[in-house]
């Protein structure tokens, strides 16, 4: 499979020993010393802890702590420190069925997680084709280092390819683009031309990331994160809410260079970039970020599920014919050509189904969903994202590249009002072109 998210490999990576919390506190010397003995007292270790200004009351304190839950008094001091902080919240459900696990509110939060993969990009299982090869897996710890090391702002660090690197990259590009004019949609097939001539897509370069990711900022405000592995589902769709894609730089084996387990650059440049840049497209990609944030563990898995099935093995309908645009079919020559034959089961997406089923990750899917266009796909999204359980709705503001939480009087007063303004130009617009 040639997918960003990997439920076996998820399984792997959770965090079982680890509860967080959030709560406030007076910003007043002393108050946070008080919480800590709490802690200490109850023999209870901590993991991390972080503080920011509270946006509820300026006068406090806003802090985020996570805490070993398999030793100490774990129970007694959550209690007490409810009793001396303000709007206490317990983000694992492990002990308490009211939570709200953390997420990131802006772009720069991603790097409290980036760096937590689940396997780093030289750590291969037995069945990869470069398990056995030490040369490929030292370039590839080498490339993974460059994502370990990023902090949100700063330029993508560019990779000098090798011969063989760019060999491999030279055979998955040309098998690829002879299809791509009969197999991949309408909107892929209109951005690839300009892919080729502002980012330097042709057989015998690999683009970097830092250039795809100007471009595609300048198209739809998406940009590339480099990654150094696989994410949990809940990490990678929370970076979609904001308009950011985590994207790996390392390349598959070149001993099956039309296949990879995982991720890798030829999937991410060739199978997602293109329709990054394509307005609809983006926004149905955000949207399912933003339903992730907050959401309970077992939505996530519902989520990702729709994610698998969409954005990477999603079909679509386009003048009477059936078309590609997951980024696992037009990243994988096979596929790309299995998917549209009558042998390949289809079926309308609709994500209260879609949601639940099961789908294989080492060979190609029995089942494809079809959508009739990605803004009926992107309002599906929106309904069924209405029914996860969550305290809160959330909001995108793409001047500020952050996440809005509203749950409160006075944010849905201002939300109503930033409505109205825009409503004000819909009517001023409509009035001048003529339309009223």
């Amino acid at each position: 499979m040639d997918g960003s998210i990997s439920p076996a490999k998820e399984a792997q990576g959770s965090k079982e020993n680890s509860v967080s919390i959030v709560f406030s506190l007076p910003d007043i010397e002393g108050e946070l010393p008080r919480v800590l003995e709490i802690f200490k007292g109850n023999q209870v270790n901590l993991h991390h802890i972080e503080s920011r200004p509270s946006k509820r009351n300026n006068s406090d304190v806003e802090f985020f702590v996570s805490c070993d839950n398999k030793t100490g008094r774990l129970k007694e001091s959550l209690d007490a420190v409810k009793k001396i902080s303000k709007n206490f919240r317990l983000m694992s459900r492990e002990t308490s069925e009211e939570t709200v696990p953390w997420f990131p509110k802006k772009p720069s939060d991603l790097d409290k997680y980036a760096n937590t993969i689940l396997s780093y990009g030289s750590e291969l299982d037995s069945d990869h084709p470069g398990f056995t090869d030490p040369v490929y897996r030292a370039r590839r710890k080498e490339i993974a280092d460059i994502a370990f090391s990023y902090k949100h702002g700063q330029e993508i660090p560019r990779v000098q390819y090798t011969e063989e690197e760019l060999g491999t990259w030279r055979t998955i590009f040309n098998e690829l683009t002879k299809l791509y004019p009969s197999h991949a949609c309408k909107q892929f097939n209109h951005v690839f031309p300009l892919l080729r001539d502002k980012c330097g897509y042709n057989a015998d370069n690999i683009p970097q990331l830092e250039d795809v990711s100007r471009f595609l900022q300048d198209c739809t405000g998406f940009r590339l994160r480099p990654v150094a592995g696989l994410l949990s589902s809940r990490d990678f769709l929370s970076g979609l809410a904001f308009r950011v894609f985590h994207s790996t730089q390392y390349i598959r084996h070149s001993s099956k260079p039309m296949y990879t387990p995982e991720p890798d650059v030829c999937h991410e440049l060739l199978g997602h970039v293109p329709l990054f840049a394509d307005p609809a497209f983006a926004q149905f990609s955000q949207e399912i970020g933003l339903a992730s944030l907050g959401a309970p563990d077992e939505y996530i898995k519902k989520l990702a599920t729709c994610y698998v099935f969409t954005v990477e093995f999603g079909l679509c309908m386009q003048d009477q014919d059936l078309k590609a645009y997951g980024a696992g079919l037009l990243s994988s020559f096979g596929e790309l050509q299995y998917c549209l034959t009558d042998a390949a089961e289809k079926k309308t997406f609709d994500p209260a189904v879609t949601c639940d089923l099961k789908f294989p990750i080492t060979s190609y899917q029995p089942l494809y969903f079809v959508a009739n266009s990605f803004e009926t796909a992107k309002e599906k999204m929106r309904e069924y994202a209405k029914t996860i359980p969550r305290p809160f709705s959330v909001r995108y503001n793409p001047y500020t590249q952050s996440v809005e939480v509203i749950e409160n009087k006075n944010q849905i007063i201002n939300l109503t009002q930033a409505i109205k303004g825009d409503l004000t130009l819909l009517e001023e617009t409509l009035s001048n072109i003529g339309g009223i």
